[in-house]
């Protein structure tokens, strides 16, 4: 009896599997979702640790002033005097500092977490070091901004409360100006997350319009905190410095020691695993 060929038999993917992908996405976005936002509410609760010494604050913002007028970089002054001065541009800063700085990092950590995690991880990683180290200034360096310097800064946030919903006290919403540390200024965290944005676009291979935008975002950043009477000059430097500093250890640092020690795997996983080349799939497949 002839035994007869029968085609091949069709792979079926199991039943389910597709949304059980799915639902693994989604549960892998909420974890990520709830992890920056610990980070934000833990970064949030322990700057109030931070010393309340104002006199100490100050001495510290005068030193800073003294400094900046040697290097010429003491221009606080006169954007500060622009932005009271003319409405449009002390109303549109106000609403920047209060929006950009939280909704613009979010979006990007949105869709670098859709692109891969080869493109999120290192950068998700970047920003929790950058931010630590933050931290570590505002508890060890507690500076005052301009506007609480004693220079004669005008807090623009407080002189334009009525027309946004932030209140007249800490740049924060009203009511919540307790719970937030004004000598906070050390570096300037709005500036680093804005080079953030700017790094991870980049490395992800955004289009270029993006990349232009982070960009305009950068400079923009710089000049609303400082034209806001919120942090000096130097403290947009060295929270620009901050970051760097924090994707270099997320992305630099961990690819050096995974091909010093080939066997951690571990280590090569934290940096995230790109996708295999097109070539390669389709050897496998």
């Amino acid at each position: 009896m002839t035994a007869i060929d029968l085609p091949p038999r069709a792979s079926v993917p199991p039943r389910g599997g597709r949304g059980r992908s799915r639902a693994a996405r989604i549960r892998t976005g909420l974890v990520e979702v709830a992890l920056v936002l610990a980070l934000y509410v833990a970064y949030s609760c322990s700057r109030l640790l931070a010393s309340t010494d104002l006199g100490a604050a100050k001495s510290r913002a005068h030193g800073l002033m003294t400094l900046e007028q040697d290097l010429f970089l003491d221009w606080e002054g006169a954007l500060n005097r622009l932005f009271s001065h003319v409405p449009l541009l002390g109303i549109g800063g106000s609403y920047y500092y209060a929006t950009a700085h939280y909704v613009v990092t979010a979006v990007v950590l949105l869709w670098l977490h859709h692109r891969g995690r080869a493109a999120y991880v290192p950068a998700r990683n970047g920003l929790i070091v950058a931010t630590v180290l933050g931290l570590i200034g505002y508890l060890l360096f507690p500076t005052a901004p301009p506007r609480l310097s004693g220079f004669g800064h005008i807090d623009v946030l407080k002189e334009y409360a009525a027309a946004g919903w932030w209140g007249g006290s800490a740049s924060a919403p009203r009511g919540f100006g307790q719970y937030t540390n004004e000598l906070a200024a050390m570096p300037s965290l709005h500036a680093g997350w804005a080079l953030w944005v700017l790094l991870a676009l980049t490395a992800a291979g955004a289009p270029l319009l993006w990349r232009q935008l982070a960009m305009a975002h950068v400079l923009v950043t710089a000049v609303v905190v400082v034209g806001t009477g919120n942090h000096w000059v130097l403290d947009v430097v060295v929270g620009w410095l901050v970051v760097l500093a924090g994707w270099w250890v997320s992305t630099r640092l961990p690819a050096r020691l995974a091909g010093r020690f080939p066997g951690s795997s571990r280590l090569r996983r934290s940096v995230g695993r790109a996708p295999a080349p097109e070539s390669v799939q389709a050897r496998r497949s």
